[in-house]
């Protein structure tokens, strides 16, 4: 009797531990569809979970007072299909429901789904604290919502102005993303998204561990006081190594192949094939990412990437196109900016051609000269006016190819002239001509530095941006003899580089002359008078090439100077992982500074940080020309100072270059922002042309490769060029283009 009393007592027990077991066991049902990211990640991390095809078979099935997650299947396209009796129902088992951009709410009102444009996702409560700050912002890539009203929601959707938070708070315009429903019923909960959160990876939001917090969070409401789900994840776009690895031996030629890869694997090439589309009328003012048909037609336009194999690229007899928009869809692609630029097509015919030299693939050397014949022999950026020897823009190279009228206020795109866009086609085809061992860019070469040289005013300034109009309504001789200053070596200083480059083979005295005053006058108004763009880095990054061929052609203790005293403010906050930070100058001559209030986001050019305590990199204006100014710098000088930090800088661009099997239309690029504390791909988005996520065929990527590539050759841009034999068109051409009588007055 005593034996079956004790067993009786050993029953009872196991059946209470049982029964405590399931009461705490963190068990989730999900409606959703096999291949959803939350589902994914739950699962393999070895998380128990069930799942179901509907959101009523997910709560028929669903274990009382358990979790329920009912996620948005057809997002963005239909909202989730949810009714009164769903609800009832859950009410009933006491579940824990959490719904997805849904079709119907218990007592709310709720509006037709709309898009977002510049608004961001922003944390609006202490929910999330202390891993999530309130005014934290977050990045949910293409945001579609369902227009709602909620009170105190712990995320919203608002056009805000920040890096990593809202800095001017919240405007009064907000629309709630995340939210109780604290009257929903006495025994059920209720917690609602407005839009699709469980698509975290495929539309690659950002920054990670927000994210990882934001789950917890959610899942922590969904079953408290049980185990939480392990999650994690690895995006499907990373850097190519984690901060602080060792790298591999070859780590800089594997770089330097993957960046001219990515080439062929973007699809920006362009093929014959593409012309129809490319050639719309509606495709010419503005990127594809303004008009989402477009991009939908587009080749990387918001296509899933089992598509990408189907397309081919082309040879580069059409060009190259600009590269990729900031713009994230919702299946995580980017769309394509469609037009070709003069000198995103000279810098990647230069770089493509020293890559081929580097590595020895014909395959590069190839491509580079189709593209560079395409720029300089078939394209409206070369020839028309600016190949008419009575025209005012005659030598000049236009912005882009658009043919068409671009909106009030605005010109062909090939009538358009940037003298550091003609300075970059210059140096591109440099290299390209170089690398081809060729003298048949060496008349058009001459061409673009005499017209240039002929806007260029007395002191060695040009107009920072030169339109057709104003050019044919003042003629070339007005600009050539004009007192302009502009201390913006953004916008001046690579033509600087140019000028002693030309010098330097042909003698010119006025070569010399024009590109030293304005490099004088520049440094002696450093740093009070410099009118910044995007931030003062890039000034310096760029003033450092002309300081550097400055000492090639006057080696003087002074000329040593000024490149050391640019290039230490440049470095002085270089981080030990290599990144040189951004940073904004002196308040109020920014020409396009961070955002000054939340209506301002989105608005203008700006940089990707709010304030100089962001930790952030630049691949488009700074880290790019750093770079090369550091290559060139310590070739010219034989000073450690510059090769050190430029070691460095290149250990930093191996590690952060685009790595992603999903998406191989990005791996091997680089994008523009790059956040070196959090060691991801984060900024502020808030530049209306080439946002944080932007990918430059020329001007990042180009400069990075032919950076790399002269490296793997130990030689320097001025070396590998220096033989060029552009001397020979010089005599005919100055005496064209600028008279004797003209330089007589001068006198």
């Amino acid at each position: 009797m005593r034996n079956q009393f004790h067993g009786l007592l050993l029953v009872i027990f196991l059946l209470a531990g049982f029964n405590y077991a399931c009461s705490h066991k963190n068990h989730i049902t999900l409606s959703c569809r096999e291949d959803n990211d939350l589902y994914l990640t739950l699962t393999g991390n070895s998380n128990e979970c069930d799942r179901y095809g509907t959101p009523h078979e997910a709560v028929n099935n669903a274990p009382e007072g358990s979790a329920v997650m009912i996620l948005a299947d057809n997002y963005p396209g239909e909202t989730t299909n949810i009714d009164f009796q769903l609800f009832e129902k859950a009410a009933e088992k006491n579940l824990r429901l959490y719904v997805e951009y849904p079709s119907f709410l218990p007592g709310i009102e709720l509006d037709q789904p709309r898009g977002t444009h510049w608004e961001r996702a922003v944390i609006s409560s202490d929910a999330f604290a202390p891993e999530i700050e309130k005014l934290r912002i977050l990045a949910i890539h293409d945001c579609h919502f369902v227009p709602a009203k909620a009170s105190d929601p712990d995320i919203v959707i608002a056009r805000v102005a920040g890096f990593d938070s809202a800095v001017y708070g919240l405007p009064e315009e907000t629309w709630p993303v995340l939210f109780e429903v604290p009257d929903y019923n006495d025994k059920g909960y209720l917690l609602v998204s407005t839009t699709k959160l469980s698509q975290f990876l495929t539309a690659r939001y950002a920054p990670y561990d927000c994210w990882q917090a934001i789950w917890k969070h959610i899942f922590n409401r969904l079953i408290p006081g049980k185990k939480l789900p392990d999650l994690k994840w690895d995006p499907l776009v990373h850097p190519a190594f984690p901060e602080g690895e060792n790298l591999p031996p070859d780590a800089e030629a594997a770089t330097l192949k993957k960046g001219i890869e990515w080439y062929f694997n973007s699809g920006l090439i362009l093929d014959e094939s593409m012309m129809e589309k490319y050639n719309r009328p509606a495709n010419l003012p503005v990127p594809a990412s303004a008009d989402p048909d477009l991009s939908h037609d587009w080749p990387f336009g918001h296509r899933t990437a089992k598509m990408i194999p189907g397309i081919t690229s082309g040879d580069g007899t059409l060009g190259i196109m600009e590269g990729f928009d900031s713009k994230i869809f919702s299946d995580g692609s980017q769309a394509v900016r469609w037009w070709n630029r003069g000198d995103c097509n000279g810098e990647v015919a230069g770089a493509m051609g020293l890559a081929g030299m580097a590595l020895k693939d014909r395959k590069y050397l190839q491509t580079g000269a189709n593209i560079g014949d395409w720029l300089f022999f078939k394209s409206m950026i070369s020839l028309g006016d600016r190949a008419d020897p009575v025209h005012p823009a005659y030598g000049l190279s236009g912005w882009n190819d658009i043919q068409e009228y671009c909106g009030p206020g605005s010109m062909d795109g090939y009538a358009v002239y940037y003298g550091d866009d003609n300075a970059r086609v210059i140096m591109g085809m440099m290299m390209a001509a170089a690398a081809q061992k060729s003298d048949r860019y060496d008349k058009r070469l001459m061409n673009i530095l005499l017209g240039n040289l002929r806007i260029s005013g007395i002191y060695g300034f040009q107009p920072d941006r030169l339109d057709q109009g104003p050019l044919m309504k003042a003629g070339w001789e007005h600009f050539f003899t004009a007192p302009t200053v502009s201390y913006s070596p953004h916008y001046q200083a690579n033509m600087w580089a140019c000028y002693l480059w030309a010098y330097n083979q042909t003698g010119f005295d006025l070569f010399l002359k024009r590109a030293k005053t304005a490099i004088e006058m520049t440094v002696k108004a450093y740093p009070g008078q410099w009118k910044w763009t995007n931030g003062i880095q890039q000034e310096r990054a760029k003033m450092m090439i002309p300081l550097a061929w400055l000492v090639r052609v006057e080696d003087t203790p002074e000329h040593r100077e000024w490149l050391e005293k640019i290039a230490s403010d440049l470095l002085e906050r270089q981080d030990e992982c290599g990144a040189i930070p951004e940073e904004t100058g002196e308040a109020g001559k920014g020409g396009f500074p961070p955002p000054a209030s939340n209506e301002a986001y989105g608005t203008s050019e700006t940089p990707l940080i709010q304030t100089n305590t962001d930790k952030a990199s630049d691949l488009l204006y700074t880290v790019n020309f750093a770079f090369l100014g550091l290559h060139e710098a310590a070739a010219a000088t034989g000073d450690k100072f510059y090769s050190d930090a430029e070691d460095k800088l290149a250990e930093f661009l191996c590690r952060i270059q685009i790595r992603s099997e999903t998406h191989p239309e990005l791996d091997g690029g680089w994008f523009r922002a790059f956040d070196f504390k959090r060691w991801e791909y984060w900024a502020s988005n808030g530049d209306a042309g080439w946002g944080a996520w932007s990918v430059e065929s020329g001007w990042s990527q180009s400069w990075i490769t032919a950076v790399l590539a002269l490296r793997q050759m130990d030689i320097s841009l001025w070396e590998f060029t220096k033989n060029s034999r552009i001397e020979e068109q010089f005599s005919p051409m100055r005496e064209q283009m600028i008279p004797d009588r003209i330089l007589q007055k001068l006198k």
